[in-house]
């Protein structure tokens, strides 16, 4: 059976009213007081400065939780997804099949070596707001997310089987089937077309997906108002927004 694949970046989002991740504001933009978004968004700082890490990730990726999907979340809830997001918007569209490749905002694990699968468990934002009670003290937030991923605030080192991790696949982490990469190699190796929406080709599963899907001769897409230029015959550029794209199918 023919299908097309769509495969999904922080573009798709972006009408939603969250930053892309390159953009002035974008998560890759915006760092900590003391460390670039390059250097946060790494197991070693999960591991090495946990506080920092939890500070980091909740105020540029859990403030976002609530966050409604809009018109081309909806449009892709009856489509094979795979998205680079981990904002949830897809599932809240709709889509019970979709692969959120690299994490999901609303879940965490416990903390195991990347080859174990642990299960997916509820993050504690929702709790961990309100014990903080939007107070000013960064520190006492640091306190609340430490304990929330059953980490000491007096080693400050978290410990395997006992602490937890925010579901989200770092820069440092590699590709498990924890984030369902059997799946999506599946995928890859069996659609007929691919649609890229509003991603920057500048993430390794977008390298697969591309790779994969030129040796198999298939049909490919890119959309985005200002698509990187990859210099390779047989790419359909469509320079346009994802909102705009869905209005014209």
């Amino acid at each position: 059976m023919s299908y097309t694949l769509y495969i999904t970046g922080a573009g798709v989002s972006a009408e939603s009213g969250i930053p892309t991740f390159r953009g002035n504001d974008g998560y890759w933009t915006v760092g900590s007081a003391h460390y670039t978004p390059q250097e946060m968004a790494t197991r070693q700082m999960y591991l090495s400065k946990p506080d920092e890490f939890l500070l980091w990730y909740f105020k540029r990726f859990a403030r976002y939780r609530h966050i409604k999907p809009n018109s081309v979340h909806r449009w892709l809830s009856n489509k094979t997804l795979i998205t680079q997001n981990i904002d949830g918007l897809d599932h809240k569209a709709g889509n019970r099949t979709f692969i959120p490749i690299h994490g999901s905002l609303d879940k965490m694990t416990l903390l195991q070596r990347q080859a174990q699968i642990p299960e997916l468990q509820n993050a504690p934002w929702d709790i961990v707001e309100e014990e903080w009670n939007s107070n000013e003290d960064e520190n006492l937030l640091k306190k609340i997310l430490l304990n929330a991923f059953k980490i000491s605030s007096i080693t400050l080192k978290p410990e395997t089987n006992t602490s937890l991790k925010p579901f989200v696949l770092l820069f440092d982490e590699y590709y498990t089937d924890l984030y369902r990469i059997t799946e999506a190699e599946h995928k890859f190796n069996t659609a007929n077309s691919f649609v890229f929406i509003g991603t920057s080709f500048n993430v390794n599963i977008t390298s697969i997906a591309l790779r994969t899907a030129l040796s198999r001769g298939c049909s490919i897409s890119i959309v985005d108002p200002k698509p990187i230029d990859l210099n390779i015959p047989g790419i359909t550029y469509v320079k346009t927004t994802a909102q705009e794209y869905i209005t014209s199918m």
